[in-house]
């Protein structure tokens, strides 16, 4: 894919960071379906590993800054765990190559959600416990994984198919080719 089609599907990624989360928060979805991360993890998938470290940066800051989601305070931690999102996507499906583009795209978006989720965790943990607050692996847990999984499961299912749609559109070249 050249420059200029990854700067603007890049861009078309930023601006669904801004419009996702209150679509999804207008109807009490917001946090369990974790909205803010379908951009940076798609965009890395698609674009590769720097679109996807520079979306997972700019869009949650963007977000905030248009639309107050997520809120400034929150930035610290959302800015790492989404660019670590764009990022470990991307360079996971350069690097995995099973001969289907299914799963290879599932086994990056896992393997990018769980180095994500880590880093989201020692994040809030440096920060939470330098200020003297409490932190643990069960609220770690908790926060990273009990109340995501909806999300997980949705990030699993519609990025490969945003991956296969514009596969399909001749807007991204095919991954493999068929013999």
């Amino acid at each position: 894919m050249s420059t200029v089609k990854k700067l603007t599907v890049t861009a078309l990624f930023l601006a669904l960071s801004v419009a996702l989360p209150p679509l999804f928060h207008a109807v009490g979805l917001g946090q369990a379906f974790s909205p803010l991360h379908i951009p940076a993890l798609a965009c890395g998938l698609i674009c590769g590993p720097l679109y996807g470290l520079i979306c997972g940066a700019l869009g949650p800051l963007l977000a905030s800054l248009i639309n107050g989601m997520p809120p400034m305070a929150m930035l610290l931690y959302f800015i790492p765990e989404m660019m670590a999102y764009g990022l470990f996507a991307g360079l996971f499906f350069k690097l995995i190559r099973t001969g289907s583009t299914l799963a290879d795209c599932v086994v990056s978006l896992l393997i990018a959600m769980l180095i994500g989720r880590v880093v989201g965790g020692l994040v809030h943990g440096a920060v939470f416990l330098g200020g003297g607050a409490q932190y643990s692996v069960s609220i770690w847990l908790g926060a990273y994984f009990a109340g995501t999984w909806p999300g997980m499961i949705l990030h699993i299912v519609l990025i490969p198919a945003i991956y296969f749609a514009l596969e399909k559109a001749k807007l991204i070249p095919k991954r493999y080719k068929k013999a």
